[in-house]
């Protein structure tokens, strides 16, 4: 590490439940990076908070209150110049940590948070084309950021000017095929419950035609297919998200009228 580099300079939060296959990569991606690793626990019932603990990690339990507010939380236990803030299926590449390392170290007033491509690997390999590029911005100054967005479509607002950075922020989101489809439903159905509190309203025709538009969306236009049939299986799970958030709107709009808007 450059001798001229302080740690403590940078803080990482990072939010988990029951994510021991995954959070040893997420914190030992950042150790020696950070003088300061929180993981903010919503009460796992596996390894995760004793894995943490050990490899240095300071664990914050607290209840789970929806993706952007959780998120929230775990950035404002963190008082340093910069945070970065990560998934607990999310770890840092080395050139990304070195990327990291140079904002953090130049500390350039006209530079207010970064954004990093994130890139899923499944099936044991990394999809280069499946929903790239990700851009996510999670590298920031505490004071000029705040989550926003709705469940599950949080996103790091940040007032002032960003930059991108090289590298990659690996995503290991799916461990096999189960958990790609349970995913990809879960997520669906939740933006389908967000989307209906605001407001929004689905349609038989969306139902119809949604689903294939996102499959055609990853594997014509972000060539998913390049990715062999994992990037097929990804194209046609964010198909069955698009579907279950439609169906769910339709289920919630039915509801409402036959309750009278009543919960």
């Amino acid at each position: 590490m450059d001798a001229t580099y302080d740690p403590a300079a940078l803080s990482v939060a990072i939010i988990a439940c029951d994510n021991e296959a995954t959070i040893a990569r997420t914190i030992e991606s950042v150790r020696g990076l950070a003088g300061r690793i929180v993981v903010v626990d919503s009460g796992s019932t596996d390894r995760t908070r004793e894995i943490s603990r050990d490899l240095g990690a300071e664990v914050i339990e607290h209840e789970w209150e929806g993706h952007v507010r959780q998120k929230q939380f775990a950035l404002d236990q963190c008082d340093t110049p910069w945070v970065l803030s990560l998934d607990s299926d999310e770890s840092v590449s080395e050139e990304l940590a070195g990327e990291i390392r140079r904002v953090v170290m130049s500390d350039d007033p006209h530079v207010a948070g970064c954004e990093v491509n994130r890139r899923v690997w499944f099936a044991g390999r990394e999809l280069r084309y499946t929903w790239q590029p990700e851009w996510r911005t999670r590298l920031v100054r505490p004071q000029c950021a705040k989550w926003a967005g709705y469940d599950p479509h949080d996103r790091l607002d940040v007032s002032g000017p960003t930059k991108k950075l090289r590298g990659v922020l690996r995503h290991d989101a799916f461990a096999d095929v189960r958990e790609l489809l349970r995913k990809q439903i879960n997520h669906g159905l939740h933006a389908g419950e967000s989307y209906h509190a605001m407001g929004r309203r689905g349609s038989v025709l969306k139902l119809a035609c949604s689903p294939t538009a996102a499959i055609l969306k990853q594997l014509v236009l972000k060539f998913a297919w390049l990715d062999g049939w994992p990037g097929w299986a990804c194209a046609i799970g964010a198909g069955m998200s698009t579907a279950a958030k439609q169906m769910r709107l339709l289920e919630l709009a039915s509801q409402s009228r036959r309750t009278g808007g009543r919960p």
